[in-house]
């Protein structure tokens, strides 16, 4: 999740983070970094129980520390990733699609309070499922896709929040997030940029300007990702969406710049690519 400054308990101050919570968070991101991107690598049935495990996680936290929603929501949303999981697993990436989409509607449809906010819940952490799996079911670019988003995102995290500590300045958006600064989201989107240019280039992928255009769009996605999390968390009250992942907090936490990032990704991929050239249509302008 791109930091500029840490985010406050609940008063509009931010306080500095200890430098020991700062190691924690290095530590944890040193550890779970190679896990994900030795499922990507391996890629078939551990990438998709990598990111279906990632969304099922992602929508307890929604729906329970977060929202509070009730039982009913809570089951219909982790069978249906369990079910588009096992789909995707098998390659049929179109019935994954269809079952997240079926289970949003029954959601709506069976969910009377909170329906609104049970249906983002499935739909936010079927982003976590579907976009990943989308892009690297592309067997000529699959891999190379992820490894983009990797470094937009992850680079666009590390440079903002340090960025905006060094340099610090105007605030981004006070009333949604106190601690991050107009400083931090520039230099966390330099720094998208030159990581995703930095993957693109050995890649050997045509057009760079073009690649480079479509890096700052997903750091600066990847942002407002992180800053849609915050809203909803301030919503409700929530520091935190859990403390599974020390010194980040939940799983939310970690992805919520990853997953608005990879379902624009594998938007845009598929409108231009189709379903099985979904990284192709990203990466090739």
């Amino acid at each position: 999740m791109p930091h500029d400054a840490p985010a406050p308990p609940r008063p509009d101050t931010a306080a500095p983070r200890p430098r020991s919570d700062t190691l924690v968070r290095v530590v944890s991101a040193v550890v779970l970094a190679p896990l994900a991107i030795g499922a990507v690598l391996l890629g078939g049935w551990p990438f998709v129980l990598f990111w279906t495990v990632a969304a099922l996680g992602v929508h307890w936290e929604w729906t329970t520390a977060i929202v509070g929603a009730g039982r009913r929501p809570q089951v219909i949303g982790t069978l249906v990733l369990a079910a588009a999981g096992l789909m995707a697993g098998f390659g049929w990436t179109a019935a994954a699609v269809l079952v997240l989409v079926a289970g949003v509607a029954l959601v709506a449809a069976r969910v009377t309070e909170p329906r609104a906010w049970s249906v983002a819940g499935l739909v936010y952490a079927g982003l976590v499922l579907a976009g990943p799996v989308v892009l690297r079911q592309d067997e000529t670019l699959g891999i190379a896709a992820i490894f983009f988003l990797f470094a937009v995102v992850w680079a666009t995290d590390v440079l903002a929040y340090f960025g905006g500590r060094l340099i610090g300045g105007p605030k981004l958006a006070p009333s949604i997030s106190p601690g991050k600064t107009w400083s931090g989201g520039i230099t966390g989107a330099i720094g998208g940029v030159a990581a995703g240019l930095l993957v693109a280039i050995p890649a050997g992928l045509p057009n760079p300007l073009a690649v480079a255009g479509l890096a700052l769009i997903l750091s600066v996605v990847s942002q407002a990702g992180d800053l849609f999390e915050s809203a909803v968390k301030r919503r409700f009250g929530v520091k935190d969406s859990s403390r599974i992942i020390p010194g980040h907090g939940g799983l939310m936490d970690r992805l919520d710049g990853f997953l608005a990032a990879a379902g624009a990704a594998a938007l845009v991929g598929a409108l231009r690519g189709g379903l099985d050239g979904a990284a192709r249509g990203l990466l090739v302008w």
